[in-house]
């Protein structure tokens, strides 16, 4: 079997876009089916599994057409109350012989397939990775809301903005779910749970291409990057 199962959460419910995002299309492709591509193709992945709405995984005509393209190696199932819940829901139903899982946004879809390759290396080599770009930004610190006072500025040349793939072995991410000294709706990436369970982590270059589809913006970007504008 393939040593690499993929977790595609798409359980949100696409506040800021103001409508499913997922199912926008991106020149003729639903946004989620670029992401399920990116994936499904390689030979390394066995298994892309995709948490759902409940009301929509409950309801196959609703999620039958993204399997269509690749029905060996796409399931579905229903996620949970954040995205941490939907992921340990999704890592539960993934075969142990499995060794690796990798957890990417699904409104991600324009990932290469050399950044999962090249984060792919690094987990192997290290353990878990995940792609990571500099913060350019100047970064503040204060409690909102505001206006508020600020407290100090952050020294950005040690902050890296996170992006996905975030790739693990499958028995360590079971193992930092069970020791998760927070709620999961605190957790806000995959590699946090390693974190907080003392394993190491390890960046590697992310990609500028690599967006995340958030707001119509993104998605207007996102045809620009296709287009080679």
């Amino acid at each position: 079997m393939s040593e690499l199962a993929v977790i595609l959460p798409a359980a949100g419910s696409s506040v800021r876009f103001g409508s499913d995002k997922l199912r926008h299309h991106l020149l003729g492709e639903p946004v989620i089916s670029r992401s399920i591509r990116a994936f499904a193709m390689r030979q390394d992945v066995g298994l892309v599994m995709i948490p759902l709405r409940p009301s929509v995984a409950e309801n196959p005509d609703e999620h039958q057409d993204l399997r269509a393209a690749h029905p060996t190696k796409v399931l579905t199932c229903a996620g949970g109350a954040s995205r941490a819940h939907s992921v340990l829901i999704a890592l539960r139903e993934i075969p142990a012989v499995i060794e690796w899982v990798a957890v990417h946004d699904a409104a991600r879809p324009l990932v290469s397939e050399a950044l999962i390759t090249t984060t792919f290396h690094a987990a192997r080599q290290y353990g878990a990775a995940a792609p990571a770009l500099p913060v350019h930004l100047t970064i503040k610190q204060a409690i909102g809301p505001l206006p508020a006072r600020v407290q100090r500025t952050v020294p950005r040349s040690e902050l890296w903005a996170m992006q996905t793939p975030q790739i693990m072995r499958r028995a360590d991410l079971l193992d930092a779910f069970a020791r998760c000294p927070i709620p999961l709706e605190q957790v806000t990436d995959d590699v946090q749970l390693l974190e907080l369970a003392g394993k190491e982590v390890w960046l590697v270059p992310g990609d500028e291409r690599n967006l995340k589809v958030t707001t119509t913006m993104d998605l207007r970007i996102s045809e620009l990057l296709l287009q080679g504008i």
